[in-house]
């Protein structure tokens, strides 16, 4: 058996799993570029799929797009399963529907650690929407919000949705245009709806990449206006 590349040591079975509905006739896997290995290679385009932090994978991302075309693949669970064992790979405990619903927005919360990331020429996004079961196990200690449970793993059910941004005026398209032409991050969480904190950082995001500006304040809140 041949071993395993180094960019597939540490894959977890959602990275996987997306990896091989991404995947198509004639693509490379797991390529060396520029130091790096990279998920897969069609043509003359690079397709990294990241699961996790944006903050992991800057370094990678700012090397590789300066001189290749580069797509990110960021899957958000728009229906979850909770799965709780008594062990890795043990036996389960009982499942249950998560009551949150991840929307495309909340791709922000990553890429505010790259915030001018989509303004560069190379750089493409695409955010899939999955149902997805979370495993998780019980670690004394840990995760005390959760009481303990941690996640174990996470495993993809199917893929529901797929929204490509080729460049920064795309991601502004997620602004709702029934927001008024002056708006402060309340209203933007308003009327995603989402939480203020992701509203925050959307309008982080946007401002830095030159979609949004500030003009003014309400008492403490900066207002924005989209940029022309």
């Amino acid at each position: 058996m041949a071993s395993p590349s180094i960019g597939t040591l540490n894959e977890g079975a959602l990275h996987a799993a997306l990896k091989d509905w991404y995947a198509r006739p004639g693509d490379r896997l797991e390529v060396e570029v520029d130091g790096y290995f990279v998920d897969l290679v069609r043509g003359d385009l690079l397709i990294e799929i990241q699961t996790g932090s944006f903050a992991k994978i800057k370094p990678k991302l700012r090397t590789l797009t300066e001189a290749h075309r580069l797509r990110l693949v960021y899957p958000v669970a728009r229906e979850k399963w909770i799965v709780k064992l008594d062990g890795p790979g043990g036996r389960r405990l009982s499942r249950r529907k998560s009551p949150k619903r991840g929307q495309v927005a909340d791709v922000f919360a990553e890429l505010v650690s790259f915030p001018r990331l989509i303004t560069r020429p190379n750089f493409s996004l695409d955010v899939l929407l999955i149902q997805e079961e979370e495993e998780r196990i019980h670690v004394p200690g840990k995760a005390w919000r959760r009481r303990g449970w941690v996640t174990h793993e996470r495993r993809l059910l199917e893929v529901v949705g797929r929204h490509t941004f080729e460049t920064g005026p795309d991601l502004a398209g997620l602004l709702p245009a029934w927001l008024p032409g002056e708006f402060t991050t309340a209203d933007l969480a308003a009327a995603l709806p989402c939480s203020r904190r992701l509203a925050q950082r959307m309008a982080y995001c946007l401002r830095h990449a030159g979609l949004l500006a500030p003009v003014g304040k309400r008492g403490r809140a900066i207002v924005y206006a989209r940029s022309e």
